[in-house]
């Protein structure tokens, strides 16, 4: 199985040359650099290497401080990893996700964020019971005394905490914005991204899907093209060009799941039907090929 090596330094004056003879010498085919404070979440590289890993690929560094400086920050990266089926290796740490021992090690971990999760909430419980008792107003005193640079202290958070969110979504749209826009419309980009969520995921909205692509261009994760204006399309064009988009996506799709995925986008036959046929999907895809939407 492929090996992606991936090492980070914080700041010019160091290299990441040790770092990359390990990771080859632990045989990656692949090493990626990346300049960047082990602190931020917004990492262009990484979040492009997260984005490329395809079932079976594992992503290796050579300690867990490359990679992530929180515990929350490494499950939420691993969460990822194992939602499409690849995994994580730590060369100096007794992690890797394909073996027994490093999941055990890995739940392990998993507990130990969730009780220091619990311990912060009861602190903070306790400490606004405390304030209330006493008299005390709660929140932020430079926000209340609108002090400028605690207020752009908080609006850095707010962003931050917003890009993460997105972050932890983006295996689930970016592959399709990146490969959709801006030759087929965002309506229907959005109709094929929601189409392929997980059950209890929550749907986009048109506009927030290309907000979220705004962020993503902004960091430069997705290119500028993608906001560009998308192609007039002949209406008798669109639905070849959604099969093709759908098997595109997932060439060993098969025919009844993509029916099943039309279904769910609450398309119509070409008959005006709302039950489709594997036959009506074999006969857009002939159409689509005659077409080159290849996309």
């Amino acid at each position: 199985m492929p090996l992606i090596g991936y090492a980070r330094i914080s700041t010019e004056d160091q290299t990441a040359l040790p770092q990359v003879q390990e990771l080859r010498s632990a045989g990656c085919v692949e090493i990626v650099e990346e300049q960047a404070s082990g602190g931020s979440r917004t990492r262009p590289v990484l979040a492009r290497v997260l984005d490329q890993l395809r079932v079976g690929d594992t992503l290796v560094v050579v300690r867990i401080d490359r990679l992530a400086r929180s515990l929350s920050h490494l499950l939420e990266i691993i969460e990822r990893l194992e939602a499409k089926g690849a995994h994580f290796r730590s060369l100096q740490d007794p992690i890797d996700t394909a073996s027994p021992q490093g999941k055990f090690t890995l739940q392990v971990l998993g507990a130990a964020a969730e009780f220091e999760r619990a311990l912060i909430r009861e602190r903070t419980k306790a400490g606004l019971r405390s304030a209330k008792a006493e008299g005390r107003v709660g929140g932020n005193p430079g926000l209340r005394a609108h002090d400028p640079a605690a207020i752009r202290k908080a609006r850095a958070a707010r962003v931050e905490s917003h890009f993460q969110k997105l972050n932890a979504t983006a295996e689930h749209w970016v592959p399709e914005v990146r490969r959709l826009r801006p030759d087929m419309a965002w309506e229907d980009v959005l109709s094929i991204v929601n189409s392929g969520l997980p059950r209890d995921a929550k749907p986009w909205t048109q506009p927030r899907l290309i907000r979220a692509a705004n962020n993503f261009v902004r960091e430069g994760l997705l290119p500028a093209a993608i906001l560009g204006r998308a192609q007039q399309t002949e209406k008798d064009d669109r639905l070849p060009a959604i099969v093709a988009a759908i098997k595109g996506a997932d060439p060993k799709v098969t025919l009844q799941e993509v029916c099943k995925r039309l279904e769910a986008m609450r398309e119509r036959t070409p008959r005006g039907r709302t039950k489709w046929q594997p036959s009506s999907v074999k006969m857009l895809l002939e159409r689509a090929a005659r077409l080159g939407l290849a996309l």
